[in-house]
């Protein structure tokens, strides 16, 4: 687990796909990962790598900006969030999170910091830098199973 936690060059998509493989490894049911980075930062390519590691078919992930939620597995062994369009934290409760991540699905939430503090109790955090070379630096840090993580980033 302490190997993760870092910084890391990617130099592509298939190395980002590859990084996020290696998270999913260390999840467990109920746990989030939070994603914070620029649009289009790899965000869902992350996802699609965490998608590909739980067994679920990757090529369905796309970005929910949308749809808010997408739901991936029967039950739900993958929920994908994006709370790029959530303006109020009231909104959130709406989207039953809590619900999912009691029911054992991973939680996978794009615009993560926009989350309140304590909101995800066992949250890994992703952040996505995009280089002028086009390479990705992507820095995980987690917040430590079972306690609140109060600065989310």
């Amino acid at each position: 687990m302490t190997a993760l936690r870092g910084r890391h060059r990617c130099e592509s998509e298939p190395e980002t796909l590859e990084l996020a493989c290696l998270l999913a490894r260390e999840l467990a049911p109920g746990d989030w990962v939070l994603l914070k980075g620029p649009l289009g930062a790899g965000k869902t390519v992350f996802v699609r790598g965490l998608a590909r590691a739980l067994g679920l078919d990757e090529d369905r992930v796309h970005s929910p900006t949308f749809t808010l939620v997408t739901e991936y597995g029967h039950p739900a062994r993958l929920a994908h969030v994006d709370l790029y369009r959530i303006e109020n934290p009231a909104e959130l409760d709406e989207l039953g999170l809590d619900e999912l991540a009691e029911n054992g699905a991973i939680l996978a939430v794009e615009w993560g910091e926009r989350l309140p503090a304590g909101a995800a109790p066992r949250a890994w955090r992703v952040t996505i830098d995009v280089e002028e070379s086009g390479a990705r630096i992507i820095t995980i840090g987690s917040a430590g199973a079972g306690r609140a993580d109060q600065s989310i980033w």
